[in-house]
């Protein structure tokens, strides 16, 4: 025979875990990153700033959705104007920095390479570490309890599926790009052929008529 917990240990379970799930959705929703998708003209550069503290993480991932051979040229300075990362033609790539003064930091795209193709470029920026889920958590000596440790698992496959619909839409939108401008290609190059087909036809129904028209000999009168 099944032995029944309590309903009042039940209710207070409730009670407690409601919360708790309420507090990772939020978690989950509001990361402490900045993410952007932006169009970068042809021979054009665009930099944006942020102030870092000193000894600070942050995370700097990007990939170029659409325009010419998706790529794009990418540099970060620091306050005092020194390159800590420079990439030229990347499709995508992500840096890993940890900061050693304060300041405004300097992140630029370029597009100075290209002189008639437009990019679209997503961009994710993560400073710092991530918050506890809990606020007693950060300084905490004792185990988790095991629903804390069943929170902390949920909120880590909540990120993994967060970072995953991300990659996905990103690849979506880079993926139907390519097939709208293989679709233009295509269709171009379909008028084009039937303009050919036109002119070869009309050229051969002319040159086919010349060789059946009979040309009639020009009369001379004879003088007496």
């Amino acid at each position: 025979m099944r032995s029944r917990a309590p309903a009042g240990t039940l209710a207070a379970w409730r009670r407690r875990l409601l919360p708790l799930l309420l507090l990772l959705l939020l978690r989950a929703e509001v990361l402490p990153c900045t993410q952007l998708t932006f169009e970068l003209p042809d021979s054009a550069k665009q930099c944006f700033h942020e102030e870092v503290e000193q000894g600070v993480k942050f995370t700097l991932g990007y990939q170029v959705i659409s325009g010419g051979h998706y790529d794009v040229d990418c540099f970060i300075e620091d306050p005092h104007g020194k390159t800590i990362y420079k990439e030229t033609k990347k499709q995508y790539d992500s840096f890993f920095h940890q900061t050693e003064i304060k300041g405004i930091y300097k992140f630029c795209f370029s597009n100075e390479f290209s002189t008639f193709s437009h990019k679209i470029v997503f961009f994710d920026l993560l400073i710092g570490d991530e918050p506890p889920i809990l606020p007693e958590m950060g300084n905490r000596v004792t185990a988790l309890t095991q629903m804390e440790s069943a929170c902390v698992t949920i909120h880590e496959a909540l990120k993994t599926v967060i970072d995953s619909q991300t990659h996905y839409r990103l690849r979506e939108a880079q993926d139907r790009n390519r097939a709208d401008d293989l679709n233009e290609r295509v269709s171009y190059w379909s008028v084009g052929e039937t303009v050919i087909l036109f002119v070869v036809s009309i050229s051969q129904v002319v040159l086919l008529k010349s060789f059946f028209t009979e040309k009639r000999p020009t009369s001379r009168g004879v003088s007496s």
